[in-house]
């Protein structure tokens, strides 16, 4: 069960509307890495869990949380829009920018109005929607939710690192403080869901139940053990072998990383097997012929 309070968790308006910064937050809603997407991440990882209730219980609180998120940015997308131009004079249409000073209209607005996403007058009334900043719809694939916990919490690592990112690069691209203000909250929220998955991760994998590789529960004999730390130089030169992963004892302490700088190919020439007659593929050679120049009759014959 939820329940919505009509408060919101921070908010500071903007001090002046910007309908081309309302179309630059929307990525912050219904982008990749957008609250949209971690919401529904956590949300399915918890309705998922088998595990721990703790773990449940952490994923869904956080999940709610960024259901709040979603509020506070449509609020400010709002505020943003407030008073958009939604027209341009006839008389401008040829140089719009030309047409609205000759006219006495803010060559500002017209500006704006080019600028702005469409959508948010056609579609949504001056409000937000569900989707990116270029329009794109939010989609379900976005979301991780694999129900084991140790990649889960690995991919929400990585959705709140790309997510704060486009937070701080959206913060730095206004000078209006109240927009400021509320990034700059959700910004430390990010720092902490970063903390969150990192103390997670490492709590998951004391705890026994999981550990790397994922899945940990794969018998090990099963893979070619051989090639499991190997790093394979596939570029020219070798910088990389300075690397962490090049040398010493491999991450999940089970074998020593090894530098392969000329790894060469374990497989042979690959040869397809040939298509079928009916599919009219081109073959490797050319098809047998009869006496009278005709084709052979393919091998199965359509029975109809």
């Amino acid at each position: 069960m939820f329940y919505h309070s009509k408060k919101l968790q921070y908010f500071k308006p903007p001090e002046k509307p910007d309908p081309v910064y309302a179309m630059k937050i929307q990525e912050l809603i219904g982008g990749t890495f957008g609250e949209m997407t971690v919401m529904m991440q956590y949300l399915f990882q918890g309705w998922n869990c088998r595990g721990p209730a703790k773990y449940r219980d952490m994923l869904l609180d956080v999940g709610t949380e960024e259901i709040g998120h979603i509020e506070m940015l449509a609020t400010t997308i709002a505020h943003l829009l407030d008073k958009a131009p939604v027209n341009i004079q006839e008389e401008g249409a040829t140089d719009a920018v030309v047409g609205a000073v000759m006219g006495g209209t803010n060559p500002r607005d017209v500006i704006m109005n080019a600028a702005m996403n469409p959508q948010h007058a056609i579609v949504s009334g001056l409000g937000a929607t569900p989707s990116d900043s270029v329009g794109y719809p939010w989609n379900g694939r976005f979301i991780v939710a694999s129900g084991n916990l140790l990649a889960d919490f690995r991919s929400n690592l990585h959705a709140e690192s790309q997510g704060r990112l486009q937070a701080v690069r959206l913060y730095e691209m206004t000078n209006d403080p109240g927009v400021k203000d509320t990034l700059s909250f959700m910004i430390a929220r990010d720092t902490m869901h970063q903390n969150l998955w990192l103390a997670a991760i490492e709590d998951l994998e004391q705890s026994g139940l999981e550990s790397t590789p994922v899945p940990s529960s794969f018998p090990l004999e099963l893979e070619k053990r051989e090639f499991a730390y190997q790093f394979w130089n596939h570029s020219e030169g070798n910088e990389s072998s300075q690397g962490r992963w090049a040398k010493g004892r491999s991450m999940d302490g089970r074998g020593e990383f090894e530098y392969i700088t000329n790894p060469q190919p374990l497989g042979p020439q690959p040869q397809p097997p040939q298509p079928e007659p009916q599919l009219h593929a081109t073959p490797q050679t050319r098809p047998e012929q009869q006496g009278d120049g005709s084709r052979k009759p393919p091998v199965v014959q359509h029975i109809g």
